[in-house]
């Protein structure tokens, strides 16, 4: 059965440039009392080993594209004289940080229209319902994930059973819509593999009166997942055909989903030093894409040589 919804949920098929507006909120799925809670709980295992909610000072990337994660797990806030956007939550503990980052670059978390998520692991959902909870924004999700944020929950890989807040989700969102808002557009593609409905966002802004164009990338990682057999179905073709459209777009500033996969300490550090385009290299999606897509093959043909009962 679950085989058979996930399969279902991936043929999903999407109307492209849809432009998205607001809707009155139904009722949040998470309780205050089960958000209040994992937002105090202890940081452990794989959060505490991958830094995963160590504070990181907020910072303008380009234009009104802004930094406002943790040290090793990413959060872009998109302003606008409309509102706001916010890609991805991080962990349940990090939304008092996220709500600090965001006042301390002088915005308001009220502010924001709209949550949007690259993929349902616990360490970029963990922290929607909370964010949801203060802003009051509307979720934007793929039809793929979206079981997985309401569930609280992935079903599959290393993150299994780790339990997160719920997040309603308002809008299902397909590859190629659109979200505008006060003049910015973020363009969603589904990127699966690392995920079954993967999501990456696509958008412009305006940098010393340059216009740069911005792709934030879900993942493209195995990360520990079973590709023999499948974690999900269609899981190795997911992941190739993302590497296949990815190899035709172009983007002047690669972002990603933690510090390490765009190099986010260095780039600030210049940045600070006064390299105001320590972000811009048009060369770096490709690059990313390339080294991805080689690790994937790598990571299959060690799957696929791995006695029977060894895989992931």
């Amino acid at each position: 059965m679950k085989r058979m919804l996930i399969t279902a949920m991936l043929a999903v098929v999407a109307t492209a440039g849809v432009a998205l507006q607001p809707e009155a909120s139904s009722s949040r799925l998470a309780k205050d009392a089960e958000i209040d809670a994992a937002q105090a709980a202890p940081i452990e295992g794989f959060a505490k080993g991958g830094r995963w909610n160590e504070p990181f000072d907020p910072f303008t990337i380009a234009g009104n594209l802004h930094y406002v994660g943790t040290e090793t797990v990413s959060a872009f806030l998109i302003t606008t004289p409309e509102g706001h956007v916010l890609i991805d939550g991080v962990l349940a503990q990090s939304v008092p940080q996220i709500i600090a980052n965001i006042k301390t670059l002088g915005f308001d978390i009220g502010d924001v229209k709209y949550l949007l998520n690259t993929h349902a692991h616990i360490d970029h959902a963990g922290g929607l319902a909370g964010l949801q909870r203060a802003s009051g924004a509307q979720m934007l999700a793929s039809a793929a994930d979206r079981p997985f944020l309401e569930a609280g929950a992935i079903d599959h890989g290393p993150s299994q059973g780790m339990r997160f807040p719920p997040v309603r989700v308002d809008r299902v969102i397909g590859d190629g819509e659109a979200i505008t808002l006060g003049g910015t557009t973020l363009t969603a593609h589904m990127t699966p593999g690392h995920s079954p409905g993967c999501t990456s966002w696509s958008t412009t802004v305006n940098d010393a009166n340059t216009t740069r164009s911005v792709f934030v990338h879900c993942s493209a990682t195995v990360a520990g997942q079973s590709l023999v057999p499948e974690a999900y179905p269609g899981m190795v073709a997911a992941y190739r055909s993302t590497f296949a459209k990815v190899k035709a777009m172009k983007a002047d500033i690669f972002l990603a989903n933690h510090d390490n996969f765009f190099d986010l300490h260095d780039k600030r550090k210049r940045q600070i030093a006064g390299d105001a385009s320590a972000f811009v290299n048009g060369q770096e999606l490709q690059s990313f894409n390339t080294r991805m897509a080689a690790q994937f093959e790598a990571d299959l043909a060690k799957q696929q040589a791995a006695p029977e009962g060894q895989q992931p």
